[in-house]
């Protein structure tokens, strides 16, 4: 809709959302306005909105990477910081025909935004948790790839093996033990599988780093988002598997990206 009805101004909205501690309430009353088809709608999106719903699940997707992703109740919001690591797979892709995997794929944003960036790329992605392999359908299948539903590599072809020139590992690493110092908006609306990542956060990892290079093809790279206190820890599990590990930062972002690099020669 183009304006908001009379029996829910847009000022009233701004008052309600900034009552309830959005802080950006001015923006997000009008991303909410332009989205919402019915009164009746807006009056619900408003009030999902207040008492504490992620925005994006509110609106039903996400800007990423210039994309409008879509993203249901409890599935992963993908993070601004994260289109970090889709640049720099993008800078890593080769310049003929890629095959890109899209591993813990929430979503699908980060198999949508690369293969935007890239010449119709041969897309795969996977997810254990049906809730997310329902939303990646809708994003990964319009930007041309497949979804598969199953723990990490277990659901993907396995003609992929050995063929992966860039895959994307967006796991989770937050610690078991720091869930409950999480906003709320992550803790309480999406899912635990998409966050957790053990005991010191690198569970996931470790699991996706060991069977990588059964995978990736010669000169390939894993690309996985981890927080700069794990980071040396995590290059050590990437060495350990036979990589070749490095690492960039975007301090603007607060990001920080692993990349896992197979060797040219087996």
């Amino acid at each position: 809709m183009s304006a908001s009805p009379p029996s829910l101004p847009l000022s009233a909205i701004v008052t309600r959302l900034r009552a309830a501690g959005c802080v950006f309430a001015e923006d997000e009353a009008e991303l909410i306005v332009s989205t919402a088809r019915t009164p009746a709608e807006l009056a619900a999106m408003v009030e999902q909105r207040v008492i504490g719903r992620p925005l994006e699940h509110v609106l039903g997707w996400a800007e990423f990477c210039g994309l409008r992703i879509a993203v249901d109740p409890g599935v992963f919001v993908p993070r601004r910081r994260t289109e970090f690591l889709v640049r720099r797979a993008a800078a890593l892709a080769p310049t003929r025909r890629a095959v890109v995997v899209d591993l813990c794929c929430g979503s699908g944003a980060l198999g949508a935004a690369l293969a935007a960036s890239l010449d119709r790329p041969e897309l795969y992605a996977s997810d254990v948790d049906p809730a997310a392999v329902r939303c990646a359908r809708r994003n990964v299948t319009a930007a041309g790839g497949r979804v598969h539903e199953g723990d990490l590599y277990e659901p993907l072809p396995a003609t992929l093996r050995g063929r992966v020139d860039i895959l994307l590992a967006n796991v989770p690493y937050v610690p078991t033990d720091e869930i409950e110092l999480l906003p709320a908006e992550a803790r309480v609306h999406e899912s635990r599988v998409a966050l957790d990542g053990g005991t010191d956060g690198l569970d996931v990892l470790r699991r996706v780093t060991a069977a990588a290079p059964l995978w990736l093809a010669p000169g390939g790279h894993l690309l996985f988002e981890t927080s700069e206190r794990q980071a040396p820890q995590a290059m050590e599990t990437v060495a350990s598997a036979g990589l070749i590990p490095t690492s960039a930062t975007d301090d603007e972002l607060y990001a920080t990206v692993v990349i896992a690099t197979m060797p040219a020669h087996r």
